[in-house]
């Protein structure tokens, strides 16, 4: 069975973007990653992109008068990639019912919380302040609700004691980076099965 073509989205430093690559190498995972956009032309991700020879697309949000002229440019390119499925690994932009609903079930996100608990920005802060003692992060589906999609996978860390939001935020990464090629493995895998029949 073939695999399945993938893009990410990117805004910064894409480590979720690089487990995806990673896990993409193995001869069985069920996704090849054809290309990143990223919506910020100094995106550090981009570079590591480069050196995987993925290539490379900046659609810059600044350029565009407003967010559907920047969504129809970024889903003319992702048309153009003949993906089946699209990725956002720290895309910080909010994308517009037009552009969502054309890869309904097929646009993943993931999300520092256990949704639905906070959706949004600040969500390690957030946790910390309101003393939960379990947090973690989402892969879910992307809908035009925020960070408000089904949900896929989900994985918890504690919290300690002691936490400041960056100690907090680098346990909960390191569950991004292992619960999100299992997630996108997932729904790839679902979708094969589905064409297959």
């Amino acid at each position: 069975m073939r695999k399945l073509r993938a893009g990410v989205l990117i805004s910064g430093r894409g480590s979720n973007m690089m487990s995806l690559i990673e896990a993409a190498r193995a001869q069985e995972y069920p996704v090849e990653i054809r290309c990143v956009v990223s919506n910020r032309p100094d995106a550090k991700g981009l570079e590591h992109a480069v050196s995987q020879d993925i290539a490379t697309k900046v659609i810059d949000h600044q350029a565009y008068a407003s967010r559907e002229t920047f969504d129809a440019e970024l889903g003319r390119y992702l048309a153009s990639q003949s993906l089946d499925l699209v990725a956002c690994a720290g895309f910080m932009r909010f994308l517009g019912p037009a552009l969502v609903a054309e890869w309904r079930g097929r646009m993943l996100n993931i999300h520092p919380s256990l949704l639905p608990a906070y959706p949004g920005v600040r969500t390690h802060e957030r946790a910390i302040a309101d003393g939960v003692k379990v947090h973690g992060c989402t892969v879910h589906q992307v809908t035009a609700d925020l960070d408000g999609g089904p949900i896929i996978l989900q994985t918890q860390v504690p919290v300690l004691p002691g936490d400041t939001p960056e100690t907090l935020a680098a346990r909960v990464l390191k569950e991004e980076h292992r619960i999100y090629p299992k997630a996108l493995a997932m729904v790839a895998r679902e979708l094969q099965a589905k064409t297959s029949t």
